[in-house]
């Protein structure tokens, strides 16, 4: 089976759904990928042949403010609506000639589509191909029990909070995703693809594709009021790791002090860590006289300059950190709420304390929150003191433990990249011809 893999040129997009690919290549599928060239070298160490972007911008994380300098200036619905046109939707019809002309190449049997391409209607109207859309993100399908996105509200609890959450919905919806969704519908006219009205742009992956790989689990998402069938939860998907990237992910944990009676690991991932003032180091300010090991991954920006600044013998400062290893010992995560390291440090039962909003942050967060299974301090660049106090709620009462133990069943129940697999075999299989 010819499997083509389609993703941005951002890691939190491409990583997760390596695992996937990898799984399908070994199960002797021609597996290859569509995307920057900014993965070149990942891909060739995965043995996956590259489609390189040929029509289509690379939007990488680093590059955003430099193709864009005007997004630096840029906040919160005014952000998120740049973001939707200038990042997302204008690149659909190059996405897609891309496609349609490597598949005179590689005549492909099924896409496996970044469900933030948004081609998934165009690959399986036009071209005829079976599409799985792969979600990195929590489900973005809009329903009447789930609150909008980009406000990270959790699910309204009374007549007021649903007056309210309506209202954010029309801003977002007729207005912060507005230029996002004129272009994306322009752009479908010229294929002869009107697209329905009702519902939301980010419902055009759901409704076009033969089936969703959603990462996450079903507990820690919102409950909704109609279940799509072809949406299957299947927990966390870790980046692929070959034996070198393995030897590097900063070893099993045992060279780390144990001595110390709780663990507190801090990130600000690895995009929006410039500004460490954000986050990093009010949470180091916080906890850093704590009778604790403290664990901070820097994500490879301004490592020696924090290890100069918290000589602590307590405080451990890296570049990178082998998170599925240091989170076996770990009693508290604190992370500005992006969704891979929320979903990991789930999967082995350690409780959070989140803040972060951007990017689609506070909606993760949210949902966190709704979970049970930490604190949002519904901040972007918190407090010391704030982040002190709720780091101290957590460690006093088992109960976080607890209930991220409960989602931690939930995560492990099955093999992730084996059941994403399992959803894109089942998709050719029933589809004719």
């Amino acid at each position: 089976m010819n499997i083509l893999f389609a993703s941005q040129a951002i890691d939190g997009h491409f990583n997760p759904m390596t695992g996937v690919a990898m799984r399908l290549k070994e199960r002797g599928h021609d597996v290859r990928w569509y995307t920057g060239p900014v993965f070149a070298a990942k891909l060739q160490s995965f043995g996956i042949p590259l489609f390189p972007f040929r029509r289509a911008i690379e939007h990488r994380a680093d590059d955003l403010n430099e193709l864009y300098p005007e997004r630096a200036r840029l906040k919160g619905p005014r952000a998120i609506g740049f973001d939707g046109e200038k990042i997302f939707a204008s690149n659909v019809t190059n996405f897609f000639e891309d496609i349609r002309e490597l598949d005179q190449d590689f005549p492909v049997d099924v896409v496996v589509a970044d469900s933030s391409m948004f081609i998934h209607r165009l690959a399986s109207h036009v071209m005829g191909k079976p599409v799985v859309s792969f979600v990195a993100i929590p489900n973005m399908e809009s329903d009447q029990q789930v609150p909008p996105l980009f406000f990270g509200f959790r699910p309204p609890r009374n007549p007021a909070e649903k007056a309210l959450q309506g209202l954010a919905g029309l801003l977002s919806d007729k207005v912060i995703l507005r230029p996002a969704s004129q272009s994306y519908r322009r752009q479908h006219a010229t294929y002869g693809q009107p697209v329905p009205g009702g519902g939301r742009l980010t419902d055009e992956p759901y409704r076009c594709s033969d089936a969703t790989i959603q990462t996450g689990t079903e507990p820690l998402d919102f409950p909704r009021r109609r279940v799509n069938p072809k949406v299957h939860y299947v927990g966390a998907l870790l980046p692929h790791r070959g034996p070198d990237q393995q030897a590097a992910g900063g070893g099993d944990g045992g060279e780390f002090p144990r001595s110390y009676p709780s663990t507190l690991v801090i990130t600000q991932g690895t995009v929006d860590n410039v500004d460490q003032n954000k986050l990093i180091v009010p949470a180091l300010e916080a906890v850093k006289d704590l009778d604790a090991l403290v664990i901070v991954a820097t994500g490879g920006r301004g490592t020696e300059a924090l290890k100069a600044r918290y000589p602590q013998p307590n405080v451990v400062v890296r570049d990178y950190v082998d998170f599925a290893k240091v989170f076996d010992f770990t009693d508290v995560f604190i992370t500005n709420g992006g969704f891979g390291g929320v979903q990991l440090s789930l999967s082995k039962g350690v409780p959070l304390v989140v803040a972060g909003i951007n990017e689609g942050k506070s909606d993760v967060n949210a949902r966190v929150e709704h979970a049970g299974v930490g604190i949002n301090l519904r901040s972007e660049s918190p407090k010391p003191a704030n982040i002190a106090k709720a780091v101290g709620k957590v460690l006093a009462d088992p109960g976080w433990k607890s209930r991220a133990g409960r989602m931690q069943e939930q995560f492990n129940g099955a093999d992730p990249a084996a059941a994403a697999a399992a959803v894109v075999e089942a998709v050719v299989r029933r589809t004719p011809g």
